[in-house]
């Protein structure tokens, strides 16, 4: 039982989903619709930050891993994992056009069966509505003939201590029969695995997590303005903070939060919240200070250069965190949108992005009427930019 795994979706979630699960006698097959991901993966490169190339080597050169942009190898599988992206759309809406795709292939050629398992965050019912229904629809089948499990993924890109084998993972079937089998499964390869009561709560636990995470973050963004008008470093204030060992956790300011959960899952939830008729003021105003940061910095370069017009602003690092290449949700997206409106010549450096909405990363320099720091990755140097006028988050 699950010597065979397909799946879907080669990113930040699947990827070393299904690295971690060759490293435990899995077969995997990795499927992408990107055609060029498919083919970096089987030439032995990842396309990612958390799997090196050597991981990917190997788990090729055993035979245990092959990446297809081929839905139709799912019939080779027992078990089938979907990690495809659940983003927001252009109106900032859940976008559920990347799991409807899938659930539409995959129903072609899922086997009775086969355990079906979901990772992609979701709002509350989605699974058992959504899901159950376009699997029964496209097999022409009942979904009692199959085993259907949501798992939401736990994925923080390039943290060294918590990864998928130690960080706690959430279960729930929609039956007990499926919530044992989902069970069995991820206990192969991760240490702690937890049962919910049933799909609801562990959806809604995932959007608790990281709405959790943009309320508090989104307060630390409020309090560092307020540090900035009386004279205090709000990082100061954070660690003096921190030295109480109960019920105090630490966040801290940024321009704005991104990448696909903090900005993501809240909307998800407050969505769902919207249909029932119920209010969510703390994460509608979370949402609201977190979009308004990027504004604020603008204005923080407006004091520090003056009027904006023609200046040569720089902001550093375009990726939503250090150390990664992902710009999904970013807020640097609409610092430089606000920089350039209010008339400033804006260029950006990110060498692990490389390209971006059709504009390539610029050198570091001292070249610049002002610099902001955006995502600072270790690679940066900023002794480059010499005597460049500097703003951070939590600078004062």
């Amino acid at each position: 039982m699950f010597t065979h795994v397909s799946v879907i979706g080669q990113g930040y979630v699947g990827l070393p989903l299904s690295m971690q699960l060759t490293k435990v006698g899995v077969k995997v097959i990795g499927i992408d619709t990107n055609q060029k991901t498919v083919d970096y993966l089987n030439r032995g490169i990842s396309t990612i930050e958390d799997v090196s190339n050597s991981e990917v080597m190997l788990a090729k050169n055993t035979g245990l891993y092959e990446a297809t942009s081929s839905f139709k190898r799912i019939i080779e599988s027992d078990v089938v994992v979907i990690c495809v992206p659940t983003p927001l759309n252009s109106v900032h809406q859940p976008d559920l056009n990347h799991l409807n795709s899938a659930l539409k292939e995959i129903s072609k050629f899922i086997k009775p069966g086969s355990l079906i398992i979901l990772e992609s965050t979701v709002a509350p019912g989605t699974t058992r509505n959504l899901v159950a229904k376009a699997i029964e629809d496209g097999t022409s089948s009942s979904i009692e003939n199959f085993f259907l499990v949501f798992s939401p993924e736990r994925i923080d890109p390039r943290n060294k201590t918590w990864n998928i084998s130690n960080t706690p993972k959430l279960i729930a079937g929609l039956t007990d029969k499926c919530s044992d089998l989902g069970f069995k499964f991820y206990s192969k390869f991760i240490d702690n695995v937890v049962k919910c009561d049933s799909l609801e709560v562990a959806e809604t636990a995932k959007l608790l997590e990281n709405s959790f995470r943009l309320v508090n973050i989104s307060f630390i963004n409020e309090l560092s303005i307020l540090c900035e008008k009386i004279g205090v470093n709000i990082n100061d204030v954070i660690r003096a903070a921190a030295t109480k060992p109960y019920g105090y956790m630490p966040f801290y300011p940024s321009i704005g939060v991104g990448g696909h959960c903090i900005p993501v899952d809240p909307i998800y939830l407050s969505s769902k919240a919207k249909e029932l008729g119920v209010p969510t003021k703390f994460l509608d105003l979370a949402t609201q200070i977190n979009n308004e940061m990027p504004s604020h910095f603008v204005e923080k370069a407006r004091k520090k250069v003056g009027n904006l017009k023609d200046k040569r602003v720089l902001v550093i690092g375009v990726a939503y965190k250090p150390n990664v290449a992902d710009v999904r949700e970013t807020p640097a997206l609409e610092l430089i949108k606000s920089l350039k409106d209010g008339g400033a010549n804006v260029r950006w450096h990110d060498d692990l992005v490389i390209e971006w909405n059709n504009e390539k990363s610029f050198p570091l320099s001292s070249n610049y009427d002002l610099a902001i720091i955006a995502a600072q990755h270790d690679y940066i140097d900023l002794s480059m930019l010499g005597e460049v006028p500097l703003i951070k988050a939590g600078e004062k």
